[in-house]
């Protein structure tokens, strides 16, 4: 049986996910008191909007708390001269070997969030598919976007 992946993501997409998921909770628990302002406006049972806003509270406390930590600890991925590997996800870890063969271009990409953090993101494009490897150091990530390249293209060559 194949070795797991030994390369991590950088220990900074940690800050990021979590200012990520705090945007996105913060939306959602805005969403969760416009519903306890509806339940009491219209005289509905208030504790349907108390429980909404309860839930929300504890679904961010994962997300934003435990999530990312479980998901950081599961990412992990290896470039070998013939493939690379990218192994990923928290419940469910799932394992994708992408041949240097298959392999049609690769691209490094960085959004604001990733950008403060200074960041980057590789994307393996293949004909049928994309696989990303998210939150790289901005040198390390160009570093593997170039040696990636260089493999695929080496194979395309013999």
């Amino acid at each position: 049986m194949r070795k797991e992946p030994t390369n991590s993501l950088n220990k900074r997409a940690l800050t990021a996910w979590r200012i990520s998921w705090s945007i996105s909770m913060g939306i959602l628990l805005l969403l969760a008191i416009a519903v306890l302002s509806f339940v009491i406006i219209f005289d509905f049972p208030r504790w349907i909007g108390i429980l909404t806003v309860i839930a929300v509270i504890i679904l961010s406390i994962f997300y934003i708390v435990i999530y990312p930590k479980l998901q950081w600890k599961k990412w992990k991925y290896e470039v070998h001269e013939a493939e690379v590997d990218i192994q990923h996800g928290v419940f469910l870890v799932k394992r994708t070997l992408i041949p240097m063969v298959r392999v049609q271009h690769v691209d490094t990409q960085q959004g604001p969030l990733l950008r403060k953090f200074r960041l980057k993101s590789v994307t393996i494009s293949t004909a049928a598919t994309m696989h990303e490897i998210p939150a790289l150091d901005e040198e390390e990530a160009d570093l593997l976007r170039d040696r990636i390249s260089s493999l695929a293209r080496v194979d395309e060559d013999e």
